[in-house]
């Protein structure tokens, strides 16, 4: 009888217990695909950042190439130390504590090269449907 009786008293705890069990197991599974969601966006932003710069890099590279005395000696310099702190950009280690310190050293080079250049550029992220945007 006591084990009868046991069982009948300790019912809540033990449903309390399974339901735990088991939204601790969905937590896990829902908590994973929103990391990956998260992740994904999150890189795919740096990696359209990076790319933006990058491909102003490459223009200027190309017009120091065709033209050589076109860009002053110190903007030269400037663009090719940012072609270098784009590839110290960890692309192949996102959890690199130092991707920041690097992107932060990435935007304010690029910041002076537009400075000495005297234009205005600005990386605003990728154009959205139905909005015109300024680059």
């Amino acid at each position: 009888m006591d084990d009868f009786l046991d069982a009948s008293t300790n019912l809540p705890e033990t449903q309390m217990q399974e339901g735990y069990k088991d939204g601790y197991k969905d937590g896990l599974i829902k908590g994973k695909l929103d990391a990956y969601d998260v992740g994904l966006k999150h890189g795919f932003q740096s990696g359209e950042e990076i790319g933006f710069y990058r491909g102003l890099v490459d223009v200027w590279t190309s017009v120091i190439r065709v033209e050589p005395g076109f860009f002053s000696t110190r903007v030269k310099k400037s663009v090719e130390q940012l072609n270098e702190l784009i590839h110290e950009y960890p692309f192949m280690n996102p959890e690199d504590e130092n991707k920041d310190v690097v992107t932060d050293k990435i935007r304010l080079k690029f910041k002076a090269i537009c400075a000495t250049l005297g234009v205005k550029l600005e990386y605003k992220g990728y154009p959205k449907l139905g909005h015109k945007q300024d680059y």
